[in-house]
């Protein structure tokens, strides 16, 4: 089985390297030993418990994580997350401080506008610390942090590490720009695996992995292992606490090492292929300095030709991951989208809520398809 190499761009899901697509193909046949695929053994088999190992091994390896911190694996996408994180952390603070206390997100994009919507929506007490939208009139910067406003009882700070609709990036983490000892939760679902990161800094890191780390199905839950601690629930009802589904409680995901309800198997292994093929290449370091530079050569040519490409976000906000601009005129657009479709640069179109051009630089995305793309985009500009 073998394809032509795609130059695809999509947000996710979106590509997978060519070493994890043909191994994962011939494990949906027959895995290791077994008469059958990775997707037909039970999770909780002997082959099944090393692939969750072997995943947590790797994504430890990668990131360095310390023995401070715990690798789960659930369902429920980035959008489970966000409930998820909110009983969680909320319940840990409860434990430390017998109080609720007050959940405080940074708004910076349409992600964590959907994480603290939901919070709310939950019935935890929220609070926008910071929004982009409303000190800028747009998503596409992040406030300066001197502007951010917190509570006093923060329960945690959670903010979206990188915004796939909007194009906005922290250039690093947040913690030196908070108030000491409170637990931060970063949403990574997109630029996870691109970047070197002190994991020690935060209480819990979460990250759907269909954007840039595996398939759709599987979020991953980096935590600190304090955080799988909590009150019994008799007593975090009376503080009005909401009690999570089972399938979100980070104790019992712990306990089960992530099998307490059928975890998507396949899913968990195409991850750790993911991560192997990024040590393979040297590691976060080496990814990242890969990452940053095909990230320049299509920030190059936008801003060598600003009348034809607009770049809506504040260049100290830029994503790596996710590069958005506009052109000048639905036509324009559209006869950019052809003229790309026409040499196999897809997956390009902005997401449905803002529109233009987003060019998504993840991982699997090779060195050569964006200079492709790029040579497109320099012709492109000099024709209209």
């Amino acid at each position: 089985m073998s394809r032509e190499p795609p130059h695809y761009f999509g947000a996710g899901p979106a590509l997978l390297p060519e070493s994890v697509v043909k191994q994962a193909s011939q494990d949906l046949i027959t895995y290791l030993s077994n008469d059958v695929g990775v997707c037909e053994i039970s999770h909780r088999s002997a082959d099944a418990i090393d692939i969750i190992n072997t995943a947590k091994a790797r994504l430890a390896q990668a990131y360095s994580i310390p023995d401070t911190h715990e690798i789960l694996f659930a369902q429920g996408g980035g959008t489970g997350a966000f409930a998820a994180v909110a009983y969680n952390l909320t319940a840990a603070y409860a434990k430390k401080t017998g109080k609720k206390g007050t959940a405080n997100y940074l708004v910076t994009g349409s992600w964590s506008e959907k994480a603290a919507a939901e919070a709310k929506r939950l019935g935890f007490t929220t609070h926008i610390a910071a929004n982009s939208k409303q000190s800028a009139g747009k998503y596409g910067s992040i406030p300066d942090s001197a502007t951010w406003q917190f509570t006093n009882d923060i329960s945690y700070v959670y903010y979206c590490d990188n915004e796939t609709v909007n194009g906005v990036e922290f250039p690093a983490d947040i913690s030196a720009n908070l108030p000491q000892g409170v637990d931060i939760v970063a949403d990574m679902s997109s630029n996870i695996l691109s970047r070197e990161i002190d994991i020690s800094k935060f209480a819990a890191i979460v990250a759907g992995a269909q954007k840039n780390i595996g398939v759709a199905g599987i979020t991953v839950y980096i935590v600190r292992k304090d955080l799988l601690s909590r009150l019994p629930h008799e007593e975090e009802v009376a503080l009005g606490l909401p009690i999570p589904p089972i399938v979100f409680d980070w104790p019992t995901l712990a306990k089960n090492n992530s099998t307490y309800n059928t975890l998507p198997i396949f899913g968990v292994h195409v991850l750790s292929l993911c991560v192997k093929s990024v040590l393979d290449k040297g590691g976060l370091k080496a990814q990242q300095e890969e990452s940053e530079s095909k990230a320049d050569k299509v920030y190059q040519v936008i801003d060598k030709y600003p009348q034809v490409f607009n770049a809506p976000v504040a260049k100290d906000a830029r994503s790596i991951m996710n590069i958005v601009f506009t052109l000048p005129s639905p036509e324009l657009e559209k006869k950019f989208l052809d003229g790309a479709k026409e040499l196999r640069l897809n997956g390009i179109k902005g997401h449905r809520s803002v529109g233009g051009i987003r060019i998504s630089n993840y991982n699997a995305v090779t060195p050569q398809s964006i200079d492709i793309l790029v040579t497109y985009m320099e012709s492109f500009a000099k024709i209209i």
